[in-house]
This record gives structure tokens, sequence and C-alpha cells, in this order.
């Protein structure tokens, strides 16, 4: 075998060496990367639910919900490649970032603030002008003429108020305790409890003494 045979068998075996090593980095690389993406489609995944609780709450709560759209993914083979940027370029380019960030935090930390106070003080106010049940159900006991049952008060109350999604078992309870405080009267007919408010003399004897009770508790 000749000497230029030999140099060319040995290049071939580190070409095909060289070329295995990087075929072999290359799968390497590959699985890592999508490892990468794979958590990062996890954490787009959970950011995307809480993103839609929290959206459901601020409905819940009644605020005019954020125009904030949720950044789309972006498309990997519409990036354009690199340019490579001059020392001067660069050095501008940095000096924007960290005006943006700085800009951006600033923002966002009068967006915390404004936030924090806003849903506190419309949660205040709905809780002062929200009746409580107990006031709704002697309410619809002194309209009405004739007894009802608890699933009568449940239906026209729910009808009345659907936002707030009253129970029959909670009504009924409610109902007990109104007639345990002498607010209520209970009468049965057969297998059915109905329920009527109070006499006037009566109803104010009983809601005397549960101030009194209030003021001695205070």
């Amino acid at each position: 075998m000749s000497e230029s045979t030999t140099a060319t068998t040995e290049l071939t075996s580190q070409y095909a060496a060289q070329v295995a090593s990087d075929l072999e980095r290359n799968a390497k690389e590959q699985e890592r990367i999508s490892a990468d993406i794979a958590a990062l489609q996890e954490q787009l995944t959970a950011l995307q639910h809480d993103h839609s609780v929290l959206v459901n709450v601020q409905q819940v709560l009644g605020v005019s919900p954020t125009p904030v759209q949720p950044a789309a993914a972006p498309d990997v083979s519409a990036v354009p490649a690199p340019r490579k940027k001059t020392s001067g370029e660069a050095g501008a380019g940095k000096r924007t970032r960290a005006k943006k960030a700085a800009d951006a935090q600033g923002r966002t930390a009068a967006e915390k603030a404004a936030a924090g106070k806003k849903p506190a003080g419309n949660a205040v106010a709905a809780k002062a002008a929200r009746p409580t049940l107990v006031e709704l159900i002697r309410s619809h006991l002194t309209k009405q003429s004739e007894p009802r049952s608890a699933a009568e008060v449940t239906t026209a109350l729910d009808t009345a108020h659907p936002e707030r999604g009253i129970k029959t078992t909670v009504v009924r309870t409610t109902l007990e305790n109104l007639v345990a405080k002498n607010q209520a009267q209970r009468t049965k007919q057969g297998s059915s409890v109905y329920y009527t408010a109070p006499n006037t003399a009566e109803q104010t004897a009983a809601t005397s003494q549960d101030e009194a009770q209030s003021e001695q508790t205070e």
C-alpha cells in the first residue's frame, strides 16, 4: 500500500469520526431544545389557564376587564437570521432596552397599586349595598298574604336575585332561625311546613330584643 493511500485512509477515518461526533452532539442539542420547548409549552398552558380564571374572578367582582390579550406563540420559521451589530449600535440598543425596562417597571408598579385599590373599593361598596339573605327572606315574607314554604321562598328569591345562587337548604335553615327568634311564624299543613311574617307587635319586640343582645355582646 502506497503512502498516499495510507494518508487518504487516515484522513477519511478522521472525517468519519468528526462527523459521528458532530451528529451525536447535534442529537443531544435537539433533545435539550425539545425538552425546553415542552417545559415552556407547559408554562404557557398554565399561564393561559390562570388568565381565564382571573378574567372570571374579575367578572364576578364586577370590575371592567382590562383589554389585555395573551401573547401568541412566536412563529419560529418566520424569525429572520440575526444581523451583526456594530459596537455603537450594540451600546445604543442596551441603553434603549434599559430605558424600556425601567418604564415598564414603573407602569407595572402603578398598575398594581391601582388594581389593589379599585377592586377593594368596589367590593366594599357592593357589600354595603347588598342586603343579607335574612333581610331578603324577612322582606319577602312581609309582602306575602299567605304562608309560603321554604321551596317557594327559594324560588322567588332566586328569580329576583339569580346572581346569588340561593339554595333551599340555606333558606330553610334561615327560616327556622327566624322562627326561633320570633321573627317568623311556622305552621304545618299535613307533611308540609309553611312560614309567615310575625305580627307587627311580636316583630317589634323580637327586633328590640336582638338589638339589646347585640349591644351587650359589643
